[in-house]
């Protein structure tokens, strides 16, 4: 059996790790002040009525936070991106990610309309 104050220490170092990794869920609120740069190709809240350009909007936050770090890091490539997301903090991506991933989304298209993906 765990003694209290052994799980005390693990809490302690797992709080720890947490901080020094700079894990964090980001804040939506600031992420929907950052998202300005995205809206010409995303919309402004993720749903982009534009084919060519993804659906930020509804995507898991990971996945988004991923993305742009590997655009930022060259691991994706796309001049575009690589020029919108080099002067973001980490901060300021998780931000950003909290944002879209808190939208309503993946939406697609019909006849010029939106229409929810059942």
């Amino acid at each position: 059996m765990i003694k209290s104050s052994s799980l005390l220490v693990i809490a302690a170092m797992a709080g720890g790790f947490l901080i020094s990794t700079g894990a964090s869920a980001g804040d939506v609120l600031r992420g929907q002040e950052k998202s300005l740069s995205c809206q010409a190709c995303h919309g402004t809240d993720g749903n982009s009525p534009i084919p060519t350009f993804p659906i930020l909007a509804g995507q898991h936050r990971d996945y988004l936070l991923q993305s742009m770090r590997d655009y930022k890091s060259g691991v994706r490539a796309n001049a575009v991106m690589k020029v919108i997301v080099d002067p973001l903090s980490d901060l300021d991506m998780q931000d950003l990610a909290a944002y879209y991933a808190s939208q309503k989304g993946l939406r697609k298209i019909d006849a010029g309309r939106l229409k929810e993906i059942p």
